[in-house]
């Protein structure tokens, strides 16, 4: 795409904790108007590249632009261009939530009361109550609505649903939702809970130990993800390892496959065992699923020995 086109790029970020590599080397590009997730399991480094990407940590090697300029330098009137929402959702305790729309209206010229107003209503908050006292969905929605009152361009969000209950989450999504229908918008989000990213995402990147695994609109992936039944009489089917394998698992009377096709059919891999090959249908989580999980062979929990008394009879 042409530099125009993009809002977020990265170019071979690294960021190292001590002999600890966070990020490794990603290269990462957002496209305007996009809604971009970002996945992955803890610890794989999704809030360190949003962090440098904001240039609010510094990147041990690599580069990146947000809005056209630098991550290193963003001015002040690129910044207020830019909405972030951190997961943890901070609040000044002591303020009220009127108090804080005021105080957050202050540094933005374009602040839009009528849509603070809109998402702490959404969210049912008492204007007059303190922001301390709000429950973690209430102080959520607190702090979406400061976000989103400056109408910002970027729009930026870390975990926002991380620790919320189904109701608080729902509302917070329905209001992630009603942000995204303004053209041009563009949202960056990184979340856990993938029936929210199949919802409201068109792009995404999967983060594993800090290496880039997948970076494609998600009708790509979904397309290029899939899952084949295998059967064989007689022995026991040994799948071989080749290019795009995600994960093998026993299944009743044979072996189901996971692997990332580039053709129409089954890998070449696959038809050359002489087996029955069928595919299935795959969730876009089980899809997701497979690519954080470990390549290869998937590992069962071992099995409870049959002279082993249960936890009923130990007691």
């Amino acid at each position: 795409m042409a530099d125009n086109e993009i809002v977020i790029r990265a170019r071979g970020l690294v960021k190292c904790f001590g002999k600890k590599a966070a990020v490794r080397a990603i290269d990462l590009a957002v496209p305007r108007g996009s809604v971009f997730a970002l996945l992955g399991r803890n610890g794989s480094g999704k809030t360190t590249a949003i962090r440098m990407l904001l240039g609010l940590l510094e990147p041990t090697r690599g580069s990146s632009d947000v809005l056209g300029v630098p991550s290193r330098a963003i001015p002040p009137e690129v910044r207020g261009r830019i909405g972030f929402l951190t997961e943890g959702h901070p609040v000044i305790a002591w303020m009220r939530v009127e108090e804080m729309g005021r105080f957050q209206s202050r540094f933005y010229p374009g602040w839009n009361e009528e849509i603070f107003r809109a998402v702490t209503g959404h969210f049912r908050l008492d204007p007059k109550a303190r922001a301390g006292d709000l429950s973690r969905g209430e102080r959520a929605g607190l702090c979406l609505g400061l976000t989103l009152a400056p109408e910002p361009e970027l729009l930026v969000l870390d975990d926002p649903s991380l620790g919320l209950d189904p109701v608080a989450r729902r509302s917070l999504l329905e209001a992630l939702i009603y942000s995204i229908r303004k053209e041009g918008r563009t949202v960056l989000f990184s979340s856990h809970l993938l029936s929210d990213v199949e919802r409201v995402a068109d792009h995404l990147a999967i983060l594993d130990e800090g290496v880039i695994r997948a970076h494609c609109p998600v009708d790509v992936f979904r397309s290029r993800v899939r899952q084949y039944a295998l059967q064989l009489a007689g022995e026991p089917l040994r799948i071989p390892d080749f290019a795009g394998l995600l994960q093998t698992a026993p299944a009743a009377g044979g072996v189901t496959v996971t692997a990332v096709c580039e053709g129409e059919g089954p890998p070449e891999a696959l038809l050359k065992l002489g087996a029955r090959v069928e595919e299935v249908p795959i969730s876009f989580e089980d899809a997701v699923l497979a690519y954080m999980g470990t390549r290869g062979e998937r590992r069962m929990f071992p099995a409870v020995p049959a002279d082993r008394p249960d936890v009923e009879d130990a007691a």
